[in-house]
């Protein structure tokens, strides 16, 4: 039978290696201190706003773009 290309070869010791991976990682992670969550958080806010205000932006030139044109 021909093995399909789409179909992952997925094995005991395959999934075992991915474990251990991601438990290596979660060893290395620490709580972050309440100064770090907040510049986080801030930067985080600050990206959301930018995005909101780029759309916000695009929407009102491409809604008030068509009547100042018709003009």
């Amino acid at each position: 039978m021909v093995e399909s290309a789409l179909e992952p070869n997925i094995t005991t010791k395959s999934v075992g290696q991915a474990i251990r991976a991601h438990l290596r990682v979660l060893k290395l992670t620490k709580k972050p201190s309440r100064e770090e969550f907040l510049t986080i958080a801030k930067v985080a806010g600050a990206g959301i706003l930018a995005v909101g205000a780029v759309g916000f932006i695009i929407y009102v030139l491409l809604t008030m773009l068509p009547q100042w044109v018709a003009k």
